[in-house]
């Protein structure tokens, strides 16, 4: 009861307000939250555009304009829009984290403003040490121009001045160069950052004399034929990424408020390398790195557009991922399809020279939407032991498509393979195995097999049996050489008669490998749980061709050490020729092969 008393008797609690310090603040803001200081003139542009854009919404003929006037030390940036009362200052301009935009009265037009996140002047700190705002009410014609100054210290004034001080509505922003920051208020890197964020902008900018905007953009201009948009079009990429588009892909979404291109890069790319895409919100410059704009398969273009329904983060230099950016990238994505499915239809040759260089982004999307595979079967490239082909023609040529998991394996199968007639297509490049086992669901009928080592083997001549037995003494001596690397010896007859020997594996045989190895390395404990995992995999094979000369000469050797550096050397040699990466084993084997043939070569030679 005493405890309830001493509790009830307490005061309540009264609240505090947050302090602010505006230079900690400000370290924060070009720190962590702007990727650079040059954002200040984004941020006066953004508030004169959406100031005009507000007494717009009350008197379409109003003025529309903005000017900005650099000489190094300071910047002026005047506007001819809403304007601002006193009580808007101290409402709106004194208190971080207000938005102009909430004022009463402009909630409905919000959605043509740009800035939504209330930072606005304060971001004129990364570059000022002043700032000094005079505006004039086009909303209360009868009330006097206003004045606030703040300093980066936190501290602001406000005060009336008499009307001549700013005869008509709209807004000056004064701003004074903190030390170090002048050289981003010369008249020179004004224009051109003007140029940059608002290029777009529906309003009259302009730096001094110089103008700013150049609408409509280029993408919306009339051009006297379509050679003549390309080039314009190739110009404008040109100057805006630094290259020339091998083709330009118009974006139209009307549904989500978009304009723009999508310029198709001249050289391939990685996958993994991330576009940076230019987005535009409503005429300014929101971004020029946007990258989760388009689908992952699309890297072999940069975009530019502008939009007035994506969401921007806080910091207004990127895209918010929510679902209206993954319609709008769903979206754009079809725009390219369509572009291809286009070509496909109508313009193979600018298709064969889009997909000699960009085939890989193609496969990327054909391996996830099979109306693409089936669209592009008789166009895309593939590496076969019949050259290089499409799925559509190495189907027609062969009646069972062969094809290899990796690239090592394609190496070791493919001249033999060839020789017997197999066809194969090298699947070990991205996407391309996926898109040949795909095949039979676009291309009934075909039968797809993948091709291993039993297959090669089963497809090469067996030797008469007699021969073979004549020989078991040479298998036998190099069987036991080649029994610790893991490797059999078998005899065939196949073409071509240039080849000795065929180093043939797969993908089990070498995890095998790789097991016994560290198996050997391990101590006690790891060699027990890795020899636990010991598999009944087949062993690669050594398959030595019985019609080559080299091969004949060698079967006849009676001395077992030399038939042991002669299979080390044949098995080395095939090694080679498959392009297998070496081991340390497979070095050290081809290093011993290769001194005792000179021993062998050179025995006895002192004696002569």
């Amino acid at each position: 009861m005493d405890n309830q008393s001493s509790q009830t008797s307490h005061s309540p609690l009264s609240p505090h307000m947050f302090q602010v310090d505006l230079r900690g603040l400000v370290d924060l803001l070009s720190h962590h939250l702007y990727s650079s200081p040059r954002v200040y003139l984004r941020e006066l542009l953004q508030n004169a555009v959406d100031a005009i854009t507000a007494r717009r919404g009350e008197d379409p003929c109003a003025p529309a304009r903005v000017r900005l006037y650099a000489d190094g030390g300071g910047l002026r940036v005047e506007d001819s829009g809403i304007g601002l009362t006193e009580a808007d200052v101290h409402d709106l301009l004194a208190t971080i984290g207000r938005s102009s935009k909430r004022a009463e009265g402009l909630e409905e037009t919000r959605s043509g403003f740009l800035g939504r996140f209330g930072i606005g002047l304060l971001a004129c700190f990364l570059v000022a040490e002043r700032i000094r705002v005079v505006s004039r009410s086009a909303r209360t014609p009868g009330a006097p121009p206003v004045e606030w100054t703040a300093c980066d210290d936190g501290s602001y004034t406000v005060r009336t001045l008499p009307g001549s001080a700013r005869p008509e509505p709209g807004t000056t922003v004064h701003l004074t160069a903190r030390p170090g920051a002048a050289e981003w208020l010369t008249p020179e890197r004004v224009l051109s950052l003007a140029r940059d964020f608002g290029s777009l902008l529906p309003y009259d900018v302009r730096v001094g004399e110089e103008p700013v905007t150049g609408l409509p953009a280029p993408w919306d201009r009339p051009y006297p034929s379509p050679a003549g948009r390309r080039v314009a079009l190739a110009r404008h990429c040109h100057e805006l990424f630094g290259f020339r588009p091998l083709d330009s892909i118009d974006l139209d979404v009307p549904l989500a408020g978009i304009r723009g291109v999508a310029y198709v890069l001249p050289a391939a790319v990685s996958p993994a390398q991330r576009a940076g895409h230019r987005v535009h919100l409503k005429g300014m410059l929101l971004t020029d790195r946007a990258e989760q704009l388009l689908p992952d398969w699309a890297f072999f273009v940069r975009c530019v557009l502008d939009t007035d329904t994506l969401r921007p983060t806080a910091s207004r230099e990127s895209l918010y991922e929510d679902e209206t950016l993954a319609a709008v990238r769903e979206a754009l994505g079809e725009r390219i399809r369509s572009w291809l499915t286009g070509l496909a239809a109508g313009d193979p040759e600018r298709l064969t020279a889009f997909l000699s260089v960009h085939h890989l982004g193609v496969k990327s999307l054909a391996r996830h939407d099979r109306g693409m595979l089936r669209t592009m079967l008789p166009w895309l490239p593939f590496e076969t032991t019949d050259g290089q082909l499409s799925l559509e023609e190495f189907a027609q040529r062969h009646p069972v498509v062969h094809f290899t998991r990796t690239v090592e394996e394609y190496r070791q199968v493919a001249p033999i393979a060839s020789a017997q007639g197999i066809g194969v297509v090298n699947g070990g490049y991205t996407y391309d195995g996926d898109l040949v086992e795909a095949l039979p669901s676009v291309r009934p009928g075909t039968v797809v097999a993948e091709l291993d080592a039993d297959t090669v083997t089963a497809h090469l001549d067996a030797v008469d049996p007699g021969e073979e037995a004549a020989l078991s003494g040479f298998l036998a001596a190099a069987r036991a050489t080649l029994d610790p690397l893991g490797c059999d010896v078998v005899l065939r007859a196949f073409h071509p008669l240039s080849v000795p020997a065929l180093h043939l594996d797969d993908r089990a045989a070498r995890h095998e490998q790789a097991r016994a190895a560290a198996e050997e390395q391990s101590d006690d404990l790891w060699a027990g749980i890795l020899g636990s995992l010991r598999g009944s995999a087949p062993r690669a094979r050594l398959v030595l061709n019985h019609l080559n000369p080299l091969v004949r000469r060698i079967s006849s050797l009676r001395d077992p050490e030399l038939i042991g550096t002669a299979a080390e050397s044949l098995y080395g040699q095939a090694l080679l020729r498959a392009q297998r990466p070496l081991g340390p084993a497979d070095s050290a084997l081809l290093n011993r092969a290769f001194i005792g043939l000179l021993e062998w070569a050179t025995h006895g030679e002192g004696d002569r």
